[in-house]
């Protein structure tokens, strides 16, 4: 059942993810929804959340990988959807498959990674978790223009990002630093 409730997360993340980049066109939103949609961030969010949940590493791996080939298939279902103005050919998902290949190929590597981190995260309050998803928010930008991608991005998206990961890494420190005040008490009965 849980793998269930994780494609279909995965299938709505995925084609909302899609629908948000071309609902612009549509209506007063402006580019900024766009902008939004082509976010590297929460397509590795999204499986730590899961793995997170998860109570061993290797079903957590799994899941990672599930819920990313799941919004994959969601975005690509939405790409290809009347909703986009699209009539579904086999000649039309050949061409979106290729032309995405480096998506694909990150999704099949970052899945089940992220995955992983969620339940290392979960498990121990590992750093390393903690410092690949701060880092996946905080430097997307800089990341983005050093790879010279960053046309038509969002400068107010672009720091509301900055800001949530800034956010996200005091919750971890926090988090972290409430595990070992624990750890200690339950280690030998008082603080270290």
């Amino acid at each position: 059942m849980a793998f269930v409730v994780i494609v279909i997360g995965g299938l709505v993340f995925g084609a909302g993810d899609q629908y948000l980049g071309t609902v612009h066109a549509m209506n007063a939103l402006g580019l900024w929804t766009e902008s939004v949609s082509v976010l590297s961030a929460p397509w590795l969010i999204l499986p730590f959340l899961v793995g997170w949940t998860q109570g061993r590493p290797r079903r957590a791996a799994v899941t990672g990988l599930v819920v990313t080939l799941s919004a994959l298939a969601g975005y690509f279902a939405m790409t290809l959807s009347p909703m986009e103005g699209v009539h579904f050919s086999l000649v039309e998902l050949r061409d979106l498959l290729g032309t995405n290949q480096l998506n694909e190929i990150g999704g099949l590597l970052s899945g089940p990674l992220f995955g992983w981190l969620g339940y290392r995260w979960h498990a121990g309050r590992s750093w390393l978790a903690a410092v690949l998803v701060t880092g996946a928010l905080c430097l997307e930008p800089l990341a983005v223009t050093v790879a010279g991608r960053n046309v038509g991005r969002g400068g107010f998206v672009w720091m509301l990002e900055v800001v949530v990961g800034v956010v996200v890494s005091t919750w971890f420190f926090v988090n972290v630093r409430r595990h070992d005040v624990m750890a200690g008490h339950t280690s030998n009965g008082r603080l270290r």
